[in-house]
Formats: structure tokens, C-alpha cells, sequence
């Protein structure tokens, strides 16, 4: 649903000069992430089979969505609206 609004949002105001991207994220190493790994029987353990599930192996560091984040909003990315960035470490690449 995010992503076809993100498209409609694109289409519909890119000639008023704004533009709407996406960023789906994977898991992302956070706080959240923390408290459930902690709440396990062996955190230890569920932290390295949690990583060992990502294709990079390890859990998407939330300044490389922050990185992501402000690229789009920069004029660098003043041609790129309606997009999706996957930053998922190759989850979606499976």
C-alpha cells in the first residue's frame, strides 16, 4: 500500500516541483531490535542466528537509512521521485 501511495504522491505533484520516495528498510540494528533479542531464553544465540539470516550477515545500521534518507531529500536526488530504495542488505535480492 506504502509503495502505490508513494507512486500516486510522485504522479500527482511531481510538476508543483515535490517529490515522494520510499525507503523500505530491512532489519534494522535498533533499540526494538535489542529488547526482543533480549527477551529470548539465550540472547547470545538469537543475536548471531538473527544476523546469520541477512545476506550481509549482519543487521542494517540505522545511519545507512539516515544516510538514505537525507541523499533523497538533497538536491543530488533532484530527478528521483516515485522511487523505491530497498536497503535491506540483500534480503529481497534472495
Amino acid at each position: 500500500a506504502v509503495v502505490t501511495l508513494t507512486k500516486q504522491i510522485a504522479v500527482t505533484y511531481v510538476k508543483q516541483g515535490i517529490r515522494c520516495n520510499c525507503i523500505c528498510p530491512g532489519t534494522v540494528d535498533t533499540p526494538w531490535v535489542e529488547r526482543l533479542v533480549a527477551q529470548t531464553p539465550d540472547p547470545e544465540a538469537a543475536r548471531r542466528a538473527l544476523e546469520a539470516r541477512q545476506p550481509m550477515g549482519r543487521l542494517v545500521r540505522p545511519e545507512e537509512v539516515a544516510a538514505a534518507a537525507l541523499y533523497l531529500a538533497s538536491d543530488d536526488a533532484a530527478a528521483i521521485t516515485g522511487s523505491i530504495l530497498v536497503i535491506d542488505g540483500g534480503w529481497m535480492a534472495q
